[in-house]
C-alpha cells in the first residue's frame, strides 16, 4: 500500500512540476496558447481516463451484486435485472458527461496557426 501512495504521490508531482515548467517558459501570446492547448489535451486525457475507469468499477460492481442477487433469489431475477439496467444507465451517463466536457474543451482550443508558428519557433525549424 506504501508503494502504490508513493507511486502516485511521485506522478502527481512530476505532473505537475513538468506544467510548471512549461509555463515558465516563454511569456508570448502564441506560446502562452500552445501551452494551454497542450493543458486541455492532457486533462482531457485524464478526465476520460478517470471517467471510464470509474464507470468501470462501478459497472463491474452492480452486475456483481445483480448477479448474486439473482443467485440467491432466482424469482426475483426480472426485477433485479429491470433495476440493474436503470443503474447501469445512470452509472453510464457520468462517463458520457465527461466527454461531453472534454469534446467542449477540445473545442474551445484557440486557432491552430499561431500554436503551430510558436511550435516552429520553438523547435527552431
Amino acid at each position: 500500500m506504501l508503494k502504490k501512495g508513493f507511486i502516485s504521490t511521485a506522478t502527481i508531482v512530476q505532473v505537475l512540476g513538468w506544467g510548471s515548467l512549461a509555463l515558465a517558459q516563454d511569456g508570448s501570446a502564441a506560446a502562452a496558447g500552445l501551452w494551454s492547448f497542450f493543458g486541455i489535451a492532457i486533462a482531457c486525457g485524464f478526465g476520460i481516463g478517470v471517467a471510464a475507469l470509474g464507470t468501470g468499477l462501478a459497472m463491474g460492481n452492480a452486475i456483481n451484486g445483480a448477479m448474486q442477487g439473482t443467485a440467491r433469489n432466482p424469482e426475483a431475477g426480472g426485477k433485479i435485472m429491470t433495476t440493474m439496467i436503470i443503474g447501469l444507465a445512470l452509472i453510464e451517463s457520468l462517463c458520457i458527461y465527461a466527454l461531453l466536457i472534454c469534446l467542449i474543451m477540445v473545442f474551445k482550443i484557440p486557432d491552430l496557426e499561431p500554436m503551430l508558428g510558436a511550435i516552429m519557433k520553438t523547435f527552431g525549424s
